[in-house]
């Protein structure tokens, strides 16, 4: 009878389960995570534009400045006319020659498509200009 006892208290100690391997798996599974989320690198841009002082707005107006309005739908315009996107190169190789050191502020709709908007920054600066401005607009034009 004493046999029988010891064998039923053995048995019944010997029931369970090993959650050692279930935790090693996951703690590498989470050491691999880490390790690799250190490599992912997200590229962007970042632009930082003061607020211009009222001296520095002076300049602006007495140098003048192109405004080129990039709208929400894709279309361009200048001194509110639209135009053509072809036509932005000469429009600012003209005002380059008219007043050398006078900026271009490219106008664009927060909603306004993107690749519009790099294509108009590169004419400009294919036209001569260096002295290139973004300003958002989220008028509903």
């Amino acid at each position: 009878m004493r046999l029988r006892r010891y064998r039923e208290e053995e048995d019944a100690s010997e029931t369970g389960i090993d959650l050692a391997p279930m935790l090693d798996f996951v703690l590498n599974l989470l050491i691999f995570f880490i390790i690799t989320a250190v490599f992912v690198k997200e590229t962007g841009l970042t632009l930082s534009r003061p607020a211009p002082s009222n001296q520095e707005q002076k300049k602006m107006d007495e140098k003048g400045t192109l405004f080129i309005a990039v709208h929400s739908d894709g279309t361009i315009s200048i001194d509110k006319r639209v135009i053509d996107p072809a036509a932005v190169r000469a429009n600012v190789e003209r005002f380059h020659a008219e007043k050398p050191e006078g900026p271009v502020v490219v106008v664009a709709n927060t909603k306004s498509p993107t690749g519009v908007l790099v294509r108009v920054m590169d004419n400009v600066r294919l036209g001569g200009v260096s002295n290139v401005s973004i300003a958002p607009s989220s008028s509903g034009d």
